[in-house]
């Protein structure tokens, strides 16, 4: 048996297999092609994917021998889960182990948008600092405020709570309700009176393009918008508009539509902080979901249980 990794992880993945397994590892330090992906996979049981991976039927189909979708990541949006049930091809992914960088994140986000970190570290770095002033950057103070989550899962909650920190109250957006302090809004309401809004939406039919023109035309004068979920839960193309002519004081990004594209209205600005998708990028949670993803493509090549197969396949868990 053998697994093919897409891309290069922060672990050496073979110390954490059985010695007979093969693992193949794409060699170059970007995201690989199909033919690529389909000419180091050829014969494989497993692939490790990235979310940067497009996982179809046409891609299965060409690598007939895949039984398992191994996904080092919380999101799948990346994979036709049809396609691969159609297939009875299982698809795990890492949920939990990356939670609190995410959250961290998001945190670190809020904050250098609402004290206007770019800018400043920009002045410094710039030679254009001459002095402290009392009218120099000011920026939100967030105690007092309101703190809208979009998508309440495990991150959402997880940012939430070190929301206590700050002083803030909490109110979100979400498909369940979620039982403590935070207080379950509609999507209008979270827009109307939220201070600072931090999506954490799973991207789906029904949170793809949420927050487009309209929606941002209706959030709160002077709020902050940050998005270390997905991409396309946002129209990044409206983004300079409702900075200019519209609501927001600032927006932090992590993740992006067309990734690693980003929108070019935006990269000039020093009202948007912009980071390369950096959600779950601490050495501990890097290495927490390799390991899950790989624990995972091992009880599935010894026809046990795997701890995290995605809820639309549980049911398929065990393969023959």
């Amino acid at each position: 048996m053998s697994f093919f990794v897409t891309r290069r992880l922060s672990i050496d993945p073979a110390a954490r297999v059985p010695s007979d397994v093969e693992v193949r590892v794409f060699g170059a330090d970007r995201v690989p092609r199909a033919d690529e992906i389909v000419e180091g996979a050829r014969g494989c049981h497993t692939l490790l994917t990235l979310v940067s991976d497009p996982v179809d039927g046409a891609l299965l189909d060409r690598l007939p021998h895949v039984r398992h979708v191994a996904q080092v990541a919380v999101g799948y949006d990346n994979v036709d889960v049809e396609a691969c049930r159609e297939r009875g091809v299982l698809v795990t992914h890492t949920p939990d182990v990356l939670t609190d960088a995410t959250a961290d994140l998001a945190w670190t986000l809020i904050l250098a948008v609402a004290r206007r970190v770019r800018e400043g570290e920009a002045m410094v770095r710039e030679g254009r600092f001459d002095g402290w002033s009392p009218t120099m950057l000011l920026g939100m103070e967030l105690r007092g405020r309101t703190l809208g989550i979009f998508g309440f899962g495990r991150i959402g909650q997880a940012v939430a709570a070190r929301a206590a920190g700050f002083g803030m109250r909490v109110i979100y957006c979400s498909r369940s309700e979620v039982e403590g302090p935070a207080r379950r809004v509609s999507f209008d309401a979270l827009l109307r009176d939220s201070d600072v809004i931090s999506l954490h939406a799973p991207l789906d039919e029904h949170t793809r393009g949420r927050f487009d023109a309209a929606a941002l035309g209706r959030m709160k004068p002077g709020a902050i918008l940050v998005n270390t979920a997905r991409g396309p839960l946002l129209d990044e193309g409206a983004i300079a508009g409702a900075l200019d002519d519209g609501p927001l004081f600032g927006v932090g990004l992590d993740v992006y539509a067309e990734e690693p594209r980003v929108h070019p209205s935006l990269l000039g600005r020093d009202d948007v902080v912009l980071l390369p998708h950096l959600g779950s990028a601490t050495e501990a949670a890097r290495a927490r979901m390799a390991e899950t993803a790989l624990d995972d493509a091992v009880r599935v090549l010894r026809g046990e249980t795997p701890a995290h197969p995605i809820p639309e396949l549980r049911e398929a868990s065990v393969l023959s």
